[in-house]
């Protein structure tokens, strides 16, 4: 399987570089996984293809403000710090910049010395161990010197950080955000809920590794970055009885969809469980556990591409991308949304 098969055309001027003033006015693409057709709605119609008894899986993960602008202690040269994940209480595995100069024992200060750090340790693919010294509460700090570590395709300060959150973000430790989430309002996910829709939250920090681009020519070469997830009890019950009740499981996004598979066994049944995942989906790949998933549109050649192929085929995919690119969707985190599903599931007349 050749990395070049999830190729596809973008132009730049279709990465949205700005969420819309409602989060659920952005478009949505309905693509009917068995057929490959295509329809054009907004997000907020997503309940039409809902019905009660089905269950939403979303990621209840929040993105905490993981870039950081310090400088050396003993130059006084510039550093930028990205927290990627916690490796215990005070050290963290991040990417620094400029990498190159970034040596073990090198020190770094930040917010005229309210946060320091050192560098311990140089790990897999040139990160960095870094062990921070502070007083008083590390979130706080961060809160106060962080800023939100947009991805590097938008280009335009963000002004309000609460729009790179979900409406129910609740447990800090991603790296960027689960997007696909990023659509739903308060009173859309209450409208849902009032029709009988359950709503099932599970955790997954989001790293960095998940949409770097696919640099091995063949896609089983690739490997994944580990993450961080959680399934608590009440979660794994509520989607297990929609199983058994012949009702559908919604995924919100790929880190949901990566949660749960990961943690279903062989008959797609879940337990309370933590752990960290690698998995990979790509096409030939057979879901446990969702039925359909809700989705934004993604970098090309990244494994995000390869994992809604392994859903909806990959010739229904990118056929569908071709379509949004000529019908001038937004792609990316701040873009629009997609529904993969078989609509002929849905009672609804289209």
């Amino acid at each position: 399987m050749d990395v070049k098969d999830f190729y596809y055309d973008l132009p730049e001027e279709l990465i949205a570089q700005d969420p819309l003033e409602k989060r659920s006015n952005s478009r949505l693409m309905v693509l009917d996984k068995k057929s490959g057709d295509v329809y054009h709605r907004h997000f907020y119609d997503i309940k039409e293809y809902l019905k009660p008894g089905d269950c939403l899986v979303v990621n209840n993960t929040k993105v905490i403000p993981a870039r950081l602008y310090g400088s050396r202690e003993n130059t006084g040269g510039k550093v930028e710090i990205l927290l990627l994940k916690r490796v215990s209480d005070d050290v963290w595995e991040t990417l620094v910049k400029p990498g190159k100069k970034a040596r073990v024992g090198d020190r770094i200060e930040f917010g005229e010395g309210l946060l320091k750090a050192e560098i311990i340790d140089v790990v897999e693919e040139g990160n960095r161990l870094v062990r921070f010294e502070y007083e008083g509460i590390f979130e706080e700090i961060l809160d106060q010197l962080g800023q939100m570590p947009l991805p590097p395709y938008i280009t335009h300060e963000l002004k309000d950080k609460n729009r790179y959150q979900t409406v129910y973000a609740k447990y800090d430790g991603s790296a960027a955000a689960p997007t696909a989430g990023l659509h739903f309002t308060k009173e859309l996910l209450q409208e849902i809920k009032d029709m009988g829709v359950n709503v099932a939250e599970v955790t997954l920090h989001v790293g960095l590794g998940t949409f770097r681009p696919v640099k091995v020519e063949n896609v089983l070469d690739h490997h994944m970055h580990s993450e961080f997830y959680m399934i608590s009890k009440e979660a794994a019950d509520m989607i297990n009885a929609t199983k058994e009740n012949g009702g559908r499981v919604i995924s919100v996004g790929t880190t949901s969809t990566r949660t749960l598979e990961s943690a279903a066994d062989e008959n797609g049944r879940l337990t309370e469980k933590s752990g960290w995942t690698e998995i990979f989906i790509y096409p030939g790949y057979k879901f446990k556990v969702i039925d359909a998933l809700i989705t934004n549109f993604h970098l090309p050649e990244s494994t995000l591409v390869m994992l809604v192929s392994a859903l909806a085929g990959r010739e229904h995919v990118l056929a569908a991308y071709a379509k949004a690119v000529e019908e001038k969707y937004r792609f990316f985190s701040f873009g629009d949304a997609m529904l993969i599903m078989d609509l002929s599931e849905v009672n609804n007349e289209l």
